[in-house]
């Protein structure tokens, strides 16, 4: 580890949780403490990762240094330093640092919490309001103290795992600066689990194979890594972490898969967009991914279903079967086979022939159908099974296509007159919709050409 001539680590090389000369906020009386919570870090120079917003000259950096703090939201992964973050910049700035859950408090908790604010305002003093998992808070409580943050009672700082833009008010949003936080990449981890072994003391020892291991399975969580960290410790044997000691602790661990959060999502999206790209191999790498997060195969099968028909349509019908299919195994037969069927055919559909003209002219259809009037059915499309109906000419002049040449009855028009040369469908040029491209060219050749159209 690099060090500054002081003993100290250099900028560099600072870890999320510094040691525990630089953890002077926790008493040492309080009690049995996480290694994570003992480690966290009270200034910048311990903090590890997110150099994208904490570098010299990035605008979080400048207002933390500064001690002029504004109303924020840092959204991120767990274990990337949020509530950290959010007691630094507290701390830079001499604010008193209040935080409450979403998942645990209420308006009432919320005003009480105002209640303080406001009496350390009298003495001068500014408050930072962190409201931890904010995005659990419904549209009333966000209201409750969106009065404060403007008339800066509070600084608010709120945390959230989920898209800010999905789950607050746009006026919150307006009010505070979004930041994006990143997951730690394996070097900080590794940074962050060297300082947790000094921290640790008591003879524990570990190889850096074995820290770059744990630092794998904590898939970019801090937190997840210290607490990996801890459990091979308390099962170390004279202070030291063997290999077997670390598989123990690293199986019972599962990889990062936030179901129904953003991580799911975003998962799920690069599977869609690897299959629409035709990159098989990547398409396999998020199934993988998805399936060892413990998604559904169930859920991936419904989708894989909508991406035949979505991305690949009438270029490969087959897709869509296929999909059905891997769906009816998975169900049948369960997992691993339904999983390999799976897999199967997520290849299949990213190696097909692409086509979504389909989905966009199923879309632009539906938007006419919902912009536009409720156009009458024409007579001649009308059935007629009564008397009456005939009297009415309803089916009068329809032109029945298989008694016309080449069972197509050229010139006539299925639209509504108003609309009768829309046009929703362009097949591409490309598996068999190149086939079905050219058959609708020869047919609308012959429409032209026709002397028996239904709207002259």
């Amino acid at each position: 580890m690099m060090s500054d001539g002081s003993g100290q680590p250099g900028l560099d090389q600072a870890s999320l949780f510094g040691d525990a000369c630089a953890s002077a906020s926790v008493d040492d009386t309080a009690g049995y403490q996480p290694l994570a919570a003992r480690l966290r870090p009270d200034t910048l120079a311990f903090f590890a990762g997110q150099h994208h917003l904490l570098a010299p000259g990035k605008p979080l950096r400048q207002a933390i240094d500064s001690s002029q703090l504004h109303s924020m939201i840092l959204w991120g992964p767990p274990g990337t330093g949020k509530t950290t973050l959010a007691r630094i910049a507290a701390h830079s700035a001499n604010a008193h640092f209040l935080q409450i859950s979403a998942v645990l408090s209420g308006v009432k908790e919320i005003r009480e919490a105002i209640a303080q604010a406001r009496q350390h305002k009298v003495s001068g003093r500014d408050t930072v309001l962190f409201v931890d998992e904010v995005h659990r808070f419904n549209k009333s409580q966000q209201d409750a103290f969106l009065p404060y943050v403007e008339d800066g009672t509070v600084i608010f700082i709120g945390a959230t795992t989920e898209n800010p833009s999905f789950e607050l008010n746009n006026a919150l949003l307006s009010r505070s600066r979004v930041y994006k936080l990143r997951t730690l990449d394996e070097a900080d981890l590794q940074v962050v689990l060297t300082r947790g072994i000094e921290t640790l003391g008591g003879g524990i020892d570990a190889e850096p194979d074995q820290l770059l291991q744990i630092a794998r399975q904590a898939d970019g969580d801090a937190r997840r890594a210290l607490n990996l960290l801890e459990l091979a410790a308390d099962l170390a044997e004279e202070g030291v972490i063997t290999e077997q000691t670390l598989e123990e602790v690293l199986q019972a661990s599962l990889r990062r898969f936030d179901k129904g959060g953003d991580l799911f999502y975003d998962q799920i999206s690069a599977l869609h967009k690897a299959v629409r790209g035709s990159s098989p191999d990547a398409a396999l790498y998020w199934l993988c991914r998805m399936l060892d997060g413990g998604c559904d195969p169930l859920y991936i099968a419904r989708r894989l279903v909508r991406m035949a028909s979505e991305d690949i349509g009438n270029a490969d019908p087959r897709a869509l079967t296929i999909s059905l299919e891997a769906w009816q195994v998975q169900e049948r037969l369960g997992s691993p086979e339904g999983e390999l069927a799976i897999a199967q055919a997520v290849v299949y559909l990213a190696a097909a022939a692409k086509s979504n003209a389909v989905y966009s002219a199923f879309k632009e259809a539906m938007a006419d159908v919902r912009n536009g009037a409720s156009e009458e059915v024409p007579l001649h499309l009308r059935n007629a099974p009564t008397a009456l109906m005939k009297a009415m000419e309803h089916g009068a002049d329809y032109r029945y296509a298989h008694d016309e040449e080449g069972g197509y009855a050229a010139g006539e028009n299925y639209f509504p007159e108003s609309m009768q040369d829309r046009r929703y469908y362009f097949p591409v040029d490309r598996g068999l919709e190149h086939k079905i491209r050219e058959k609708l060219e020869v047919l609308r050749n012959r429409d032209h050409a026709s002397k028996n159209r239904r709207y002259q």
